[in-house]
């Protein structure tokens, strides 16, 4: 079993009226089957609505399942006396840093954790000073969290996070408030913690071009996975991308273009620099 593992996850949503009867019933996971391995970058792709911040949710125990289960470092997540450990298993970053920030100094705010579970002062402070390093926000320990650039802030978020030591990193759509800049540091950051820390993580997102180095990316609608494989798989895949409304980069659409006029290039082209290599290569 991987480190995240789901099996027939359903989530409904009900809408009650001011007698508490059912209105309406919104399924936002159907049947969702997911497994992934310890160390792995896995990316889940879909708009707005499609579910997959329902599923961060249910990785972190923040939602109880209508049907089917959850296993989070081989925990069932439906029993509560697993909820705790789950949480230490698997952390998360929202979407807002200033919902996750809530020390006046940023050294404090990653130490802020490790206290509350009981973690010994001296350890607290190695934590904080190895978090901090991780991310490179060493220099900025001292300073107040609403001084630093909404990039700063989410590496602090993210640094809170790395003080608890999990194993698992769920970081939910951590730069849909971010300018370009802000977000490079983010991705940059969670590529650093999987390849250098190995941890796992869960990258959920609406942006394609943080996709192009995952593992492996599902892409989810109306609460199901619709599609799934290697980036360059699902890459490859250009009108279906199409037809389900996702942003497919520039190189990958002028790539398929190209192919369609003749051109002899690879499926799949994720960036600029590969498309520019093929297009040389081309005799």
């Amino acid at each position: 079993m991987g480190i995240i593992k789901t099996k027939n996850l359903v989530h409904e949503f009900f809408r009650r009226d001011e007698e508490g009867n059912v209105e309406s019933i919104t399924t936002a996971l159907d049947h969702v089957d997911l497994d992934v391995k310890e160390g792995q970058f896995i990316a889940i792709l879909g708009h707005n609505g499609s579910g997959k911040s329902t599923l961060a949710k249910h990785i972190n125990a923040l939602l109880s399942a209508s049907e089917g289960t959850i296993w989070v470092d081989g925990m069932d997540v439906s029993e509560e006396e697993n909820v705790i450990p789950i949480r230490r298993s698997a952390g998360m970053v929202f979407q807002n840093p200033d919902n996750q920030i809530i020390a006046s100094v940023v050294e404090e705010d990653v130490g802020f954790g490790p206290e509350n579970i009981g973690v010994p002062t001296d350890e607290i402070w190695q934590r904080v000073d190895h978090a901090l390093a991780t991310v490179g926000m060493t220099k900025y320990r001292a300073h107040s969290p609403n001084k630093l650039s909404g990039g700063q802030k989410q590496r602090v978020a993210i640094a809170g996070v790395v003080a608890m030591e999990p194993k698992c990193i769920v970081f939910d759509e951590p730069t849909a408030m971010l300018d370009p800049n802000g977000r490079k540091e983010v991705i940059a950051t969670a590529h650093e913690l999987n390849k250098k820390k190995g941890v796992t993580i869960l990258l959920i997102t609406h942006y394609m071009e943080e996709v192009v180095n995952a593992d492996y990316v599902y892409v989810m609608e109306k609460g199901q996975i619709i599609m799934d494989g290697t980036p360059r798989e699902i890459f490859s895949r250009v009108e279906e991308l199409k037809e389900h409304r996702l942003d497919v980069p520039q190189a990958t659409l002028l790539a398929d273009e190209l192919r369609k006029s003749g051109v002899d290039i690879p499926a799949g082209i994720l960036t600029r620099e590969e498309l520019v290599d093929a297009i040389m290569k081309v005799k």
